[in-house]
């Protein structure tokens, strides 16, 4: 189900903000370590509300590979 769950919320961000699916990772790891934090992720309200479903591994943190999920 979650898997489920996890591509609705990706189509459905994908359909409401090609914006969003064209900004690069980089732009999200502000400090630079290689993962997108909660906190770094707060300022998109739609990565905010998929975050824990892209967090495949629950670590909170988002990887390049679990982000490109929404690209």
């Amino acid at each position: 189900m979650k898997h489920i769950n996890t591509a609705l919320a990706i189509i459905a961000l994908a359909a409401s903000s090609t914006a969003f699916a064209a900004v690069s990772f980089d732009t999200f790891d502000t400090n630079g370590d290689g993962v997108i934090s909660q906190k770094e992720a707060s300022v998109n309200a739609q990565l905010v509300e998929i975050f824990a479903d892209l967090d495949t591994d629950s670590n909170g943190e988002l990887s390049k590979e679990e982000f490109a999920k929404v690209q």
